[in-house]
């Protein structure tokens, strides 16, 4: 059978088992009794184990086969999760991920899982078998807790004359509809007795949220001889284990006696599905609402859209300068409509952060242990959704912070203990939603970066002249980190290394029309806080005169527009400005930039403004005249235009010409 087509759901579910391995495997490390978390782990790669051995792909079943050897024995308690037993599994995983990566990308790296393999024997087979926390006693024990009303049902049942059992089902390993058999299991439990208490419970069950095997309790009349061949008898059962319960008080414990969560009553008869699977749809068949649409396709869609948007625009302007009303009233019509399409478009292509949050926690775990460190990720605003074309650029950026947040900012633990912080150092990643944009932020306690020296090192590197220190605020100082070059080994000694690449940051957040500031204190740490619009298709943006050309700048750049009279223009330093309410306010003419001719008519008095911000900076762009406001498509100019200075794209006008988008971040 020819497997390929198959690749691309392999690829695809592949990748989210390994991304909950990972998390999990991060949440066991934190709490090594936590059996709900080994629990995923074990299923995670169960699954990838199964799909792989489907596909053909051995080696990656050879590995997912020892890992589920060593998570059983851990999620038994027939062993404890230490720390080098969980340094042995992340090493695994590592190894796992090279080779799924390996099968998806068609390329052979020859990957060798002999160590992973022999690690995970020897530490199964090398450690002595740790006893379990509460043994079951042979013919009477109990390996389930009950809370207070389950205990008294029991109770209650015993002074009835009722035989209780503990019956934990194992499944064969080939089953194929796991929720089905364990429905037919209940149904036929149901028939000689009365279920108590399910483990893990029904709903989970149902979701086929459990391995191979699960425990009911159950009060019956029959023998336990019987109720094994009652469960036996159905198929794809591989055996069943019961085992009695005495049903006398100082016998059942509760959950508080046993130190578990507390749970809220239950009915003393478990609800199950009304219809068997076989009878019609179970359940289960209308949990999922959600198919998978290749991005290709949403891409395509978005186009659409935004050609729409362009026809949209033209018929506007089309009925506006002929004065047709019954044209206009149905193009606002249309208008609505195609804003509601926008914006479900949108939605279709809007991701959680969270796929790439995800990726972080353990390389900030790793390298922290690396540099002897102590660091505690916070996570927050995981559920925040973005674009996805700004999802597949967001990482690399945020990877480089963090990494200089563990490398340069915070301190060593020693190092914080002097300072009176907390030996374990904190870094914050964060996101959320701001109107149209979308606002990250990297923020960690460490050491923080000092101005002065900043300043000092901008110097020496010719960066900026003496003079031009002495002037410059603490803001424009740390702001001396974004410029090219200024990550030298030399600033990774003097300066804590907090420049290193930041041009890099700042030049690939800008490609995307987003925004970098930076805030640091001296021993108090850094913030940087990055902007990033929601999508990067469709704006809305000002058409302006310069010269005889149209020019569009994003609306959300700017803070205002004015008017000012000639005599209102100085030159500083050969550099117009204008004195904008009190403040200097930097100009730069549109016109010379982009070295457009002037056009023919009369000269107007006074000379327009549009005051733009880019983080901390305002500057102030001299147009001809404003046209209008309006919603225009980025496309764009292609390879050999793409990096032209000052422009950011292109734009099919109102008009049904061609204008271009002023790339603000650039020019200010």
């Amino acid at each position: 059978m020819d497997m390929s087509q198959y690749m691309g759901m392999f690829s695809d579910e592949a990748y989210e088992h390994l991304q909950t391995m990972n998390q999990s495997l991060l949440e066991l490390e934190n709490d090594p009794s936590n059996t709900d978390v080994l629990g995923e782990i074990f299923r995670s790669a169960h699954t990838l184990k199964g799909m792989s051995a489907t596909m053909g792909f051995s080696k990656i079943a050879e590995l997912t086969h020892e890992m589920e050897n060593l998570l059983d024995k851990l999620r038994k308690s027939e062993m404890k999760a230490t720390t080098a037993i969980i340094d042995i599994l992340f090493s695994s995983f590592d190894a796992l991920q090279l080779l799924v990566e390996e099968v998806t990308s068609g390329q052979s790296k020859d990957i060798d899982i002999a160590p992973a393999v022999k690690n995970l024997q020897e530490v199964i087979t090398g450690q002595k078998k740790a006893p379990a926390e509460e043994p079951t006693p042979s013919g009477g024990g109990m390996a389930t807790a009950y809370n207070a009303y389950e205990k008294e049902v029991l109770l209650e049942a015993g002074r009835k004359g009722y035989n209780g059992y503990e019956a934990t089902v194992f499944l064969d390993e080939g089953c194929l509809l796991k929720a089905a058999r364990a429905y037919m299991v209940f149904r036929d439990l149901d028939e000689i007795g009365e279920i108590i208490k399910s483990v893990p419970e029904v709903p989970d069950i149902e979701d086929e949220k459990f391995d191979l095997d699960f425990t009911v309790t159950l009060v019956t009349k029959e023998s336990a001889e019987e109720v094994k061949r009652v469960i036996e008898n159905i198929t794809e059962i591989d055996r069943a284990e019961v085992r009695p319960i005495k049903l006398e008080e100082e016998r059942i414990r509760s959950d508080e006696e046993k130190g578990e969560r507390k749970k809220e009553p239950t009915a003393p008869s478990m609800p199950m599905p009304q219809e068997a699977p076989s009878q019609g749809p179970s359940k289960r068949a209308a949990v999922s609402h959600t198919v998978r649409v290749d991005v290709g396709r949403l891409d395509k869609l978005m186009d659409l859209v935004s050609e729409l948007v362009i026809n949209k625009a033209q018929l506007m302007q089309f009925s506006s300068s002929h004065g047709l009303k019954e044209l206009s009233e149905i193009v606002a019509i249309q208008d609505r409509l195609m804003n509601d399409l926008h914006q479900e478009v949108m939605n279709v292509r809007m991701v959680p952060i969270e796929q790439v949050f995800n990726r972080f926690p353990r390389m900030v775990r790793d390298l922290a242990r690396d540099m002897g460190k102590e660091v505690e990720l916070i996570l927050e605003g995981k559920e925040t959704e973005l674009d996805r074309t700004v999802i597949d650029e967001i990482g690399e950026p945020l990877l480089h912070l963090l990494r200089n947040s563990i490398d340069h900012g915070i301190e060593l633990p020693s190092e914080r203990a002097k300072r009176g912080k907390q030996e374990k150092g904190m870094i914050r990643l964060s996101a959320r939603h701001e109107g149209n944009y979308v606002v990250i932020q990297v923020s960690d306690d460490g050491k923080g970066m000092d101005p002065q020296v900043i300043g000092k090192v901008g110097v020496e590197k010719g960066m900026i002249r003496a003079d031009e220190l002495e002037t410059m605020s603490d803001d424009e100082k740390i702001a001396l980190i974004f410029r090219p070059g200024f990550s030298t080994s030399a600033v990774v000694s003097d300066v804590s290394g907090r420049g290193v690449g930041m041009d890099v940051v700042r030049n690939s957040i800008e490609s995307m029309r987003g925004l970098v500031e930076l805030e640091s204190g001296v021993g108090r740490g850094t913030t940087v806080t990055i902007k990033l619009p929601l999508t990067l298709a469709i704006i809305n943006a000002l058409l302006v005169k310069v010269g005889g050309e149209t020019y569009a700048i994003e609306i959300d750049s700017i803070v205002e527009t004015v008017d000012v009279t000639p005599d209102h223009i100085e030159t500083v330093q050969n550099r117009e400005v204008t004195l904008l309410r009190g403040d200097v306010l930097p100009l730069v003419r549109l016109q010379d930039i982009y070295e457009v001719p002037k056009a023919n008519g009369s000269e107007s008095s006074d000379i327009s403004i549009i005051v733009v911000r880019n983080g901390q900076r305002r500057v102030g762009f001299v147009v001809d005249s404003l046209i209008n406001q309006t919603e225009i498509v980025i496309k764009s100019l292609g390879k050999l235009l793409n990096d032209t200075y000052g422009i950011a794209g292109g734009a099919i006008l109102p008009d049904g010409r061609v204008g271009l988008i002023v790339d603000v971040g650039s020019l200010v």
